[in-house]
């Protein structure tokens, strides 16, 4: 009878470890049921305060499409601003207090980039009832990036550069902007040649990217802009993107735009987040994106990083050359000249950061900021008068473009990563809720 008596405790023993493993699945089970509905609730207070602060400042909300019910909701309400900031807070405090535990990284993310975007909506609540924010403070605020501080000196070492390549008489700046005028598109040509370049950097962006299959865009040419190319995401895969003609279009920026824009830049990212974030996984704050926010940091660097991802070494260079130097009616006699100007003009970039610093913190006045554009970033008199439009409306956005894409480029390229990690990196970072302080390490 023994070894019967001893099998029946076993039994006994094992449905008792049983019982008490079903209760704890049951009770871990309902823990993160009742984690996932309140992040759910606070998903839609979220929402509600972005939709409501859209309706003070019409920038604020870049693209949504979510529940109509939300934005009707904004509108009954009708909150202030004081409102909004207070809920915002309320609300970051909330999930400031979220157990961790069974979060797995994503999800992590997930809480940190919702948490951002209530510290840059409160942000942008200050701005918009007009508390000054020194530069830095205010990029810290809105896109979790401080921007490096550079010298003149830094810029005219790279200026000198330019001057050995383009030697003659009278001030560099004019001798730049004389030798760039040659290879500006026909404006006549310019739909041909930018939707040349769209369709190629589409092509090559699906050799690597599996989009919806409705994936689809729509162009349209305007004026009267202070940027030169915009998307604005329409949400089931579709985007509207505006090429503003207001300004002369250099030859390369047709392939810049198509690929900024389109592929693999903001059509991309947002069509990926909408599938992998908000119908995958129901995280339904990504079907909204705020421009002030760290997403636009992920966004611009992404977007502009992706060009040379599309384009490895000098496949761009030849693309141009074979294709759309013949569309715009140009003589390609003289590019590589250009390009090694591109090449060196891309490295001012940071001079823009500078003016928008100084002139945003008071230490410039206008003329002064458009006089150091001309000198240091090497604008045409017309083009850095834009850029005082785009600092006056957008003020600290513009370190997005430069040191987002070299937060980017780090990120993807880290510990020599060869072509195919670089990709899966870069699909990485365009379908998860990252945010510019998990750059600290590639997945």
């Amino acid at each position: 009878m023994k070894p019967i008596l001893l099998i029946a405790a076993a039994v006994l023993a094992l449905s008792s470890c049983s019982d008490k493993n079903d209760t704890e699945n049951k009770v871990t089970k309902e823990a993160e049921k009742s984690v996932v509905a309140s992040m759910d609730s606070r998903v839609e207070e979220y929402l509600l305060l972005e939709l409501s602060m859209g309706l003070h400042d019409a920038a604020q909300v870049d693209a949504y499409f979510g529940p109509e019910s939300f934005q009707q909701q904004a509108q009954a309400e009708a909150l202030t601003l004081d409102e909004i900031a207070q809920r915002a807070a309320t609300l970051a405090q909330l999930l400031s207090i979220l157990p961790e535990a069974g979060f797995d990284e994503m999800e992590r993310q997930r809480i940190r980039s919702l948490q951002l975007r209530l510290l840059a909506l409160q942000t942008r609540v200050q701005l918009n009832q007009g508390t000054e924010i020194p530069f830095d403070e205010e990029a810290r605020l809105l896109f979790d990036a401080v921007p490096p501080t550079l010298d003149a000196s830094h810029f005219e070492e790279i200026l000198e550069q330019i001057d050995s390549l383009l030697p003659g008489d009278g001030p560099l700046p004019e001798r730049v902007t004389a030798f760039r005028e040659r290879f500006i598109i026909p404006p006549e040509r310019l739909s041909a040649v930018f939707e040349a370049a769209l369709e190629e950097c589409r092509r090559r962006t699906l050799a690597h990217i599996e989009l919806p299959a409705h994936e689809n865009f729509s162009i349209e040419y305007v004026s009267d802009k202070p940027w030169s190319g915009y998307n604005w995401y329409q949400g089931n895969a579709n985007s509207l993107i505006q090429v503003n003609t207001d300004l002369p279009s250099y030859i390369d920026a047709a392939v810049s735009l198509g690929c900024h824009e389109g592929y693999p830049g903001h059509h991309s990212y947002n069509a990926l987040l909408e599938q992998n974030l908000v119908l995958d996984r129901s995280w339904t704050e990504f079907s909204l994106y705020p421009l002030f926010s760290p997403q636009s940091l992920i966004a611009e660097g992404s977007a502009n990083y992706g060009i040379s991802l599309v384009f490895p070494g000098d496949e761009r260079i030849e693309f141009e050359r074979e294709y759309l130097f013949p569309l715009a009616g140009l003589d390609a006699a003289d590019a590589d000249r250009y390009y090694r100007l591109a090449e060196l003009r891309s490295q001012l970039d940071y001079a823009i950061n500078e003016a928008a610093r100084r002139y945003l913190d008071g230490l410039f006045s206008s003329e002064q900021a458009q006089e150091w554009l001309i000198n240091y970033a090497l604008d045409t008199p017309e083009k850095a008068e834009k850029r005082i439009s785009f600092f006056d409306s957008y003020r600290s956005y513009v370190i997005n473009y430069n040191y987002g894409k070299d937060l980017v480029a780090d990120w993807v390229t880290a510990d020599g990563a060869d072509s195919e990690q670089r990709w899966q990196r870069f699909i990485h970072l365009l379908s998860s809720p990252m945010s510019p302080s998990d750059f600290e390490k590639p997945e």
